[in-house]
């Protein structure tokens, strides 16, 4: 005989526990996918191997055509004129861009290997070299303009000193606006099995913070510099409109064309896609996942297509300039000279031992 106390109770419990769920799966109840956070965006590896590639192909071209560019420069033994200062600063501000492309082409295949420390002084090493490239050419496009249009008359020593004046400004300034690398930090998102190297704010404060940062980049880095660049160089080249010789007003407009439209090709797509980022993160423009996604993908192309520009400026105020490749050359004729007398002096001591050997 079995226990009647026990049977009754089991299956009257049964029962309501398949009507508590029956019920609880009925209730009607959807995510709001809007409310969901994005998925994380993923790198293709087909993408990952092209941008490595492509970084170490620009930090190849960047470091010896910025080397070249300050030997020619550094070599004169004239006092350089403030534009020469300024493409010398130049080219040291692109070649240290340079450096830090090993680095990220690493970061971006095995992680951020290098440690916190590294990770800091790389951030800051770019920030640093982001700001004054661009600040530097800011400073020729106003030397253009004072020189051309202005036909500045002022002493050459004058000008030597405010220009050595302008370029530690350029580099304070620079380093300035580059202290928000501190706040980088190597550490493992939750979503990554990877180490990665990027900025970490305080939850609370995460979006003003941001917000800073975003705004000098977009402004200093960008808005303020095109503004200052695009009024120079229209005038410029109106003046050089009237200039007798079509020869030297080709040369000069094609140089002044070539540096503008290759400053707005390399940073203009980065800068609106940072910005259109800015603006989803401040929630002034409304967003879904798909939008997200293509911004953050638009964001990572474009970056590379900006670090492009630090092999590009040797190429536009160095190769295409006229007065460049004269001192290029000069510099070259001096080398075989040396390497000619080195040889020589070589080549005679090889004829009097072989003369004593063979005697």
């Amino acid at each position: 005989m079995t226990d009647p106390t026990q049977s009754s109770f089991a299956i009257d419990f049964g029962s309501v526990y398949d009507e508590l769920n029956f019920t609880y799966n009925d209730s009607g109840f959807i995510i709001n996918p809007e409310t969901q956070p994005c998925s994380p965006f993923s790198i293709p590896d087909a993408a990952v191997v092209t941008v490595c590639v492509f970084y170490i192909f620009v930090f190849l071209l960047a470091v010896p055509g910025n080397l070249l560019v300050g030997l020619v420069i550094g070599l004169s033994k004239q006092a350089l004129p403030p534009s020469d200062l300024y493409l010398l600063h130049l080219a040291i501000a692109d070649l240290l861009l340079a450096v830090t492309l090993p680095f990220w082409a690493t970061s971006i295949t095995k992680g951020w290997v290098f440690g916190d420390a590294m990770c800091k002084a790389v951030t800051i090493l770019q920030e640093l070299s982001f700001y004054s490239s661009i600040l530097f050419l800011t400073c020729i496009s106003v030397d253009r303009y004072m020189v051309i249009v202005r036909a500045l008359e002022a002493r050459k020593a004058n000008r030597q000193m405010v220009s050595w004046g302008v370029c530690a400004a350029v580099w304070v300034v620079g380093a300035l606006l580059s202290l928000p690398g501190l706040l980088s930090s190597a550490f493992v998102p939750h979503n990554s099995s990877q180490i990665v190297c990027a900025a970490q704010y305080d939850p609370g404060s995460a979006d003003t913070w941001r917000l800073v940062t975003r705004i000098l980049c977009h402004t200093l880095g960008f808005l303020i510099p095109l503004a200052i660049m695009l009024p120079c160089y229209g005038v410029t080249i109106k003046r050089l409109l009237h200039v007798r010789g079509s020869l030297q007003r080709q040369r000069a407009m094609k140089v002044i064309v070539f540096v503008v439209v290759a400053f707005l090709l390399c940073w203009t797509p980065y800068h609106l896609a940072v910005m259109t980022d800015t603006f989803f993160r401040t929630k002034i423009v409304p967003y879904q996942c798909p939008a997200r996604t293509a911004v953050d993908q638009a964001v990572f192309a474009t970056q590379s297509l900006g670090l492009l520009h630090s092999c590009i400026n040797p190429v536009l105020y160095a190769f295409v300039g006229e007065k460049f490749r004269r001192r290029l050359l000069q510099l070259m004729k001096k080398i075989k000279v040396a390497e000619r007398a080195s040889l020589s002096r070589s080549s005679r001591a090889s004829f009097s031992s072989e003369t004593t050997t063979f005697m």
